[in-house]
């Protein structure tokens, strides 16, 4: 079986992330592929510490495969004002289902704490994927040079009760 067969055909489970989670999830977002070329300065100095996990709900999926449990993707829910933050699934295992099934862990998520609607500022490359797991499109973020040099999707997820 080869090394990224493994990491999806075994199960994945979905836990709180804790602060010595911070170095993986930074690491993450700085190699996501979605961020090269025009768009890696966008995440080049991009941190997500401690400090950020122990103030808002970050959650990680993790996988088994033979080196021990490893980290394949991670979100963010803000609940005031409710906005998906983060969220970001490691390029060797895009496509296999990790992406959808943290964003329904983060609709449940949001359920429990009385949340019917989350915002999410979507990254261009990553629009077709809120779209296929449920988001709509409400508006446009405008460009905020230097960091964000590029007008950006604003989408909202609507999160039906139980």
């Amino acid at each position: 079986m080869s090394p990224r067969s493994s990491l999806t055909s075994r199960p994945i489970t979905i836990r709180r992330a804790v602060a010595r989670d911070a170095t993986r999830l930074t690491r993450l977002v700085r190699r996501s592929g979605a961020y090269r070329g025009e768009y890696a300065a966008a995440v080049a100095g991009y941190r997500v510490g401690p400090d950020y996990i122990e103030a808002h709900r970050v959650f990680v999926a993790v996988g088994a495969d033979e080196h021990g449990s490893r980290v394949l993707g991670f979100y963010s829910l803000v609940l005031v004002p409710p906005e998906l933050d983060l969220l970001f699934v490691a390029d060797e295992v895009q496509g296999r289902g990790i992406g959808r099934l943290l964003v329904a862990h983060m609709q449940s998520e949001a359920r429990a704490a009385g949340v019917d609607r989350l915002k999410v500022v979507s990254h261009l490359p990553a629009v077709d994927f809120y779209h296929r797991v449920g988001a709509v499109r409400t508006g446009t973020v405008l460009a905020n040079p230097p960091a964000v040099p590029w007008d950006r999707p604003e989408l909202e997820f609507r999160v039906p009760p139980e």
